[in-house]
């Protein structure tokens, strides 16, 4: 990580002549600009920059789509404000010369620009810091690697492709030692970009591998996913391979992003443990209720897309069962750890997650357990699969309806921020319903 003094000396030295500077949109991906280094300096730095205010209205092929308070043709697609927060500035070692920062986004007369994801788990941390409270996560990414280039992944429509490894390696250390190159370069360019590897270890699905990170406070955690999402895809291409995070690629195990989550008090110190049956304080109690009850009517804010909801298979280790069990993989909310490393881990999001709206999920949540007092069911021992508990919504369409319904959301996150996110929902679903499936021609074309 660098102060605005060691990249001024970076710059003068000539060993960093370009910044980059970013956003996160509503897909969890880095949009923005490539700046001059010496410009940065002498003016985004100082007064941030401009870019257009379609980024937090397009869909994921970056079409102008309709129904958008923030930004629309009659509004004539006019920019916001990307703030740099410097304590987000970095060198990006798989980019020669370049250091990086990360913005938040505000409004051209002022304000922030509240369905901005970054915004959106500011809002959610500000809400807790006001209990005297802070939110500490570990993001856990799986992805499948692939010996084909982006390019020709492409052109055969991703299908066909070839996977770095030809059977589940799941924690085997020769299977991830054929891949070790590529694995190694993202590690330790990943530490060199100020984040905290912990390990690699493969995977189920053939050529899917996770790459770990030491939790942190939940913006920085955060910040560190997108970086090191986007880092990773271009460290990739840069090998002539490729990669992805989407949630279910093919019919085999998807690609899941478990969070952990926990909670401390403003000298640091951990909260959720205490005396009552399984280590838990009474903090800990009301916090997991909530997660419990509230898990469907946020399910939309962990699962933002159609293929998210192909992960929901029983017995594929991704959950269906609205429940919580300790170390149990078959609960939607797994507990681990003890005393000081308690927390819970939610089992939902896939690789596809925008990872500030899912935290600010979890952590809305949680106050809500907390501010009601929930009381916290008996934890479910054996297998959830089975268990008749309620479901995770099991599809987009479900999801965005019970959003939509939630009183607890709009009265969590704004009415802005739950309608921008609905009208998001229903431009994806529409795009679905009008395609027509590699599925529906086999199917249809001869047989029908």
């Amino acid at each position: 990580m660098l102060t605005l003094d060691d990249l001024r000396a970076l710059v003068d030295s000539g060993r960093v002549d370009t910044v980059l500077v970013a956003m996160t949109d509503m897909q969890g991906r880095l949009q923005g600009k490539r700046c001059a280094a010496g410009y940065f300096l002498d003016e985004v730095a100082r007064h941030g920059t401009e870019a257009c205010n379609y980024l937090l209205a397009v869909d994921v092929d970056m079409n102008t789509v309709g129904g958008y308070a923030l930004s629309s043709w009659d509004r004539g697609y006019g920019d916001f404000v990307l703030r740099p927060d410097m304590s987000t500035l970095r060198q990006v070692p798989w980019h020669e010369g370049t250091a990086a920062v990360l913005c938040d986004v505000e409004h051209v007369e002022g304000g922030d620009v509240a369905a901005s994801p970054r915004q959106v788990l500011r809002r959610q941390l500000a809400r807790l810091a006001e209990r005297g409270l802070a939110a500490f996560v570990g993001t856990e990414l799986e992805f499948i690697l692939f010996d084909d280039t982006y390019e020709l992944a492409g052109k055969r429509g991703y299908r066909d492709l070839t996977p770095a490894n030809q059977y589940n390696v799941d924690y085997s250390m020769l299977g991830t030692a054929r891949v070790e190159p590529l694995l190694r370069r993202i590690r330790n360019e990943m530490g060199g970009a100020g984040m905290y590897v912990e390990s690699a270890k493969g995977e189920c699905n053939p050529g899917q591998h996770e790459i770990a990170f030491r939790f942190a406070e939940a913006l920085s955690t955060c910040d560190n996913h997108s970086l090191y999402k986007t880092g990773a895809k271009e460290i990739a291409a840069q090998e002539g391979r490729s990669l992805t995070f989407m949630a279910k690629y093919n019919e085999r195990e998807g690609n899941s992003c478990h969070i952990h989550i926990s909670l401390r008090s403003p000298e640091g110190e951990p909260v959720l443990s205490g005396s009552r049956p399984g280590g838990f304080s009474p903090l800990m109690e009301h916090f997991l209720a909530g997660q419990l009850a509230c898990l469907r009517e946020l399910t939309y804010f962990l699962a933002p897309n159609i293929n998210s909801y192909k992960r929901f298979v029983p017995g594929s280790f991704a959950p269906t069962s609205v429940a919580w069990g300790t170390d149990n993989r078959t609960c939607a909310l797994r507990v681990v750890g003890h005393g000081p490393s308690l927390r819970v881990e939610n089992r939902v999001p896939g690789g596809d997650v925008n990872p500030y709206l899912a935290v600010a999920a979890l952590v809305a949540s949680g106050l809500y357990g907390i501010e009601n007092e929930l009381p916290l069911d008996a934890e479910f021992t054996g297998n959830a699969y089975g268990s008749g508990k309620p479901t995770v919504p099991s599809s987009l369409r479900e999801a965005a309806a019970l959003l939509g319904e939630s009183k607890m959301a709009r009265e969590a996150f704004g009415d802005e921020v739950i309608d921008h996110y609905l009208n998001a929902a229903r431009v994806e679903l529409a795009a679905f319903d009008s395609a027509v499936t590699d599925w529906e021609r086999a199917r249809g074309f001869e047989r029908l």
